[in-house]
């Protein structure tokens, strides 16, 4: 709670003189720029105008016109400039940005290295580097950068995407909601209009992407910053996976995809978990040995079934090998 609080206060400090130097600019624009739903911007603007100078009275209070479609900065109340970072702060700046920017997606990376640049010039006290002398980012994909243009003008999108649970491609119209990072990979959150549900879309699957001359919209309960960011969604065209898991193993819940259906008297519990192709979940299965047991369906309880065993047939022939 206290780390939530501590972020929206930094976000709130600097949103001032974003303000100031953005004047007239949209919830949606300011939205985009922030990193936070038009929701949050309304909520933290509401907040906002009750700040301001000790004693707290009319004349000290910072003072905003907002709406939807405009929001000024009438008085400030001395917060004119952003906070400045500490050493400290400045590092883990550093660390974060270099850490993201090779992610496609998650930034403008011509932005982010010069934010680098500028940070680092900060850091050592000397002056930004001369233009012909700065590291030219790498390129960034067409496809990236299509659908960050796509999520900033909430305009629709037309994906070509590579889809590995079903190891085919597809095409298909979508509505960007968020980009998010994900187990450090980053995808694209957007309201799939064939599936008729929220989906992430792995930017390195993304085979191309058109911005198509529409507006997006998606649910609005899909663009709730709650709204599950579930790889795994329960597709029926992805084959399911029945399994019994010893009580010692109930780890493997929080660890993988599946959901429990029942909990046995003897302490196990029965869980369901979609899976790509067999030769995947057989060797998933087989690492946890005899704690987790496959009950189906019957294609999958073969495959375990034989690759155990080949594995048994291969550790006897050594052992005859060794004793020989």
């Amino acid at each position: 709670m206290n780390s939530r609080l501590s972020v929206r206060l930094s976000r709130l400090l600097n949103m001032i003189p974003y303000f100031i130097a953005h004047p007239g600019i949209s919830a949606a624009e300011a939205a985009a720029d922030l990193g936070v739903t038009s929701k949050q911007l309304m909520s933290d603007l509401n907040q906002l105008w009750m700040c301001g100078l000790p004693g707290y009275g009319p004349g000290d209070l910072i003072d905003l016109s907002f709406s939807e479609e405009s929001i000024e900065v009438t008085f400030s109340a001395g917060i004119d400039r952003p906070l400045r970072l500490t050493s400290t702060e400045a590092t883990a700046l550093l660390v974060a940005l270099r850490s993201i920017v090779d992610m496609p997606g998650m930034v403008d990376p011509t932005a982010a290295h010069a934010a680098i640049a500028k940070i680092e010039s900060a850091i050592v006290g000397g002056s930004a580097a001369e233009p012909g002398h700065a590291r030219i980012p790498p390129p960034e994909a067409p496809a990236v950068a299509t659908v960050r243009s796509a999520l900033a003008r909430q305009r629709a999108l037309a994906l070509v995407y590579y889809s590995a649970s079903r190891d085919v491609v597809t095409e298909r119209v979508v509505d960007p909601i968020r980009i998010v990072l994900v187990d450090n990979m980053s995808y694209l959150q957007a309201w799939c209009r064939q599936a008729e549900g929220v989906r992430l879309f792995r930017f390195d699957r993304i085979e191309a992407a058109t911005e198509l001359d529409e507006p997006a919209r998606p649910p609005s309960h899909a663009t709730e910053e709650s709204a599950a960011l579930d790889l795994f969604q329960d597709d029926p065209a992805v084959p399911l996976a029945r399994l019994r898991i010893h009580g010692d193993y109930a780890w493997v819940l929080d660890q993988y995809p599946m959901h429990r259906v029942a909990v046995n008297a003897d302490g196990s519990l029965e869980a369901t978990m979609r899976f790509a192709t067999l030769d995947w979940m057989a060797r998933l299965l087989l690492g946890f040995g005899a704690g987790v047991t496959v009950l189906g369906p019957p294609d999958l309880v073969a495959a375990v079934r034989e690759r155990s065993n080949a594995a048994l047939a291969a550790y006897a022939a050594a052992g005859f090998e060794e004793a020989g």
